[in-house]
């Protein structure tokens, strides 16, 4: 009977979830338990094991001596990463791309030759990793190289991946060798090989390789491996993960993730041929956004002022007293009526709002022959399941009901999800830990998920919507 702990390091809340039978055909989740995360006691193990002597304690009949143990973590910060690249619709753009989609917080980003203040907003943000592109392969160079001299002589001792123009892979490497940080640098390939192609894969499995190498030294965390028997995954780049593995059963997916600091969408989907013909530049098949206003916790405010006029007391049902009174008295975790209704108000202007932000629109260009439609960003036409995780989602009832609010929200110019797509909720909250465990029980990992979204295997993968749209597209 194979066993697997899966812990979830957040910056407030541990979570461990427990999963056993995962050499078999019926993979079980046990079930959770929750501790306050002890980084600012300068030892995280202190709450994993709380997390732990919990779960003992709720089921007493399961043994976890000599369990495995693996983890994903957003505690000390997360990945804090800085990005530094060439052109900002190009390089940056596709540097960017790769960093979010290893599950990192891009603190800084800038394009063209480093300036001297952002050497210091540099410096400022400490970054766990720093990553370094520039120019197409056997395009330009200097730039690159200009920002690995003046970053190589930061009082920094973070990872340094450069991941631009193979040209001066050699270069970079001399600059750091002689500046005797040779072993904090990483040379992956361009992330932007040739004009409007990506290349994020091998630079987003690099970052959450060195995430992992070195999460232990971040504070408080340094004992992690002691009870960690494998891998440490940005908590991110785990709903990645996880979303990955259900478009490997059937493409064109999206997951929203609203949390108490962000709101992370996660989409794996081609888009459709006809809008790829009026792209103006390319996007990834799987693509992460963060909005880190839109938290229904430290970020709630954020939220709350974006409702116009009476409009927040028309979404969540309550009359100006009532909606005050919340207010006044807000809880992340909601228990009175009205709170939950003003959290669930809250949710669906997260979703939305991160949605709208995630999807790409459609705009007008003029020539001298007149008006051409085109597209920017990412086409999300084409997604035939979004997938609702995060506490408020899962937790609060109408959850579903906010996820297809999605495709009624649009004004005609977004590249969203259209009317008839299925929504699915992540029943157990476990998505980000199945993420992590598909790196070593991937069928495991697939069946959990699908459990956990009320659904068999069969069910997900479906033609009726594609069908649908295929009939509105040729009418």
């Amino acid at each position: 009977m194979s066993k697997v702990l899966v812990y979830e390091i957040g910056s407030t809340t541990t979570l461990v979830n427990a999963f056993a039978d995962l050499d078999t055909e019926n993979p079980r989740f046990i079930g959770g338990a929750q501790a306050p995360t002890t980084v600012a006691q300068g030892d995280v193990t202190l709450g994993l094991r709380q997390a732990l002597e919990e779960l003992r304690t709720s089921f007493p009949e399961e043994s976890f001596i000599n369990t495995r143990i693996l983890a994903s973590s957003s505690a000390a910060g997360g990945l804090r990463m800085t990005v530094h690249g060439l052109v900002e619709d190009m390089t940056v753009k596709a540097a960017k791309e790769a960093a979010l989609g290893a599950g990192a917080n891009i603190s800084f980003l800038t394009s063209g030759k480093l300036r001297r203040t952002d050497i210091s907003k540099i410096t400022e943000v400490n970054p766990n990793i720093i990553l370094i592109a520039g120019g197409v392969d056997y395009g330009e160079r200097d730039t690159a190289i200009y920002n690995a001299e003046l970053i190589v002589a930061l009082p920094l001792k973070v990872p340094v991946i450069y991941a631009g123009n193979c040209e001066n892979d050699e270069e970079i490497k001399l600059i750091f060798e002689e500046a005797g940080k040779g072993e904090l640098l990483r040379i992956v390939e361009n992330v932007y090989p040739r004009i409007d192609q990506l290349n994020v894969l091998p630079t987003r499995k690099v970052i959450q390789e060195v995430f992992e190498e070195h999460i232990v030294h971040a504070k408080g965390m340094e004992k992690i491996r002691e009870i960690v028997d494998s891998h440490v995954v940005p908590t991110p780049g785990s709903v990645m993960l996880a979303t990955e593995l259900l478009a490997s059963l059937c493409a064109d997916v999206m997951t929203i993730d609203v949390g108490g600091a962000t709101t992370d969408v996660h989409s794996v989907t081609q888009g459709s041929e006809e809008i790829g013909r009026i792209l103006i530049s390319p996007e990834p098949l799987a693509k992460r956004t963060v909005e880190g206003d839109l938290g229904l916790f430290v970020n709630h405010e954020n939220i709350i002022h974006s409702f116009i006029d009476k409009e927040l007391e028309k979404a969540s049902g309550l009359n100006e007293e009532e909606l005050n009174y919340e207010l006044d008295h807000y809880n992340s975790i909601p228990e009175r009526k009205n709170a939950k209704k003003l959290v669930q108000a809250l949710t669906q202007k997260a979703v939305i709002t991160s949605a709208h932000r995630h999807a790409g629109h459609l705009i007008d260009l003029f020539f001298s022959g007149g008006k051409k439609s085109a597209a920017m960003g990412k086409d999300l036409t084409k997604i035939r399941a979004i997938i609702g995780t995060g506490g408020a989602l899962t937790q609060l009832e109408g959850g579903e009901e906010i996820l297809l609010s999605i495709p009624a929200s649009n004004k005609g110019d977004r590249l969203l999800p259209q009317e008839g797509v299925r929504v699915f909720l992540d029943h157990w909250y476990i998505m980000a830990s199945l993420g992590v465990l598909s790196m070593e029980h991937p069928v495991s990992a697939l069946k959990l998920l699908l459990e956990s979204l009320s659904l068999e295997e069969d069910e997900f993968c479906f033609d009726d919507l594609t069908d649908a749209q295929s009939d509105d597209t040729n009418e």
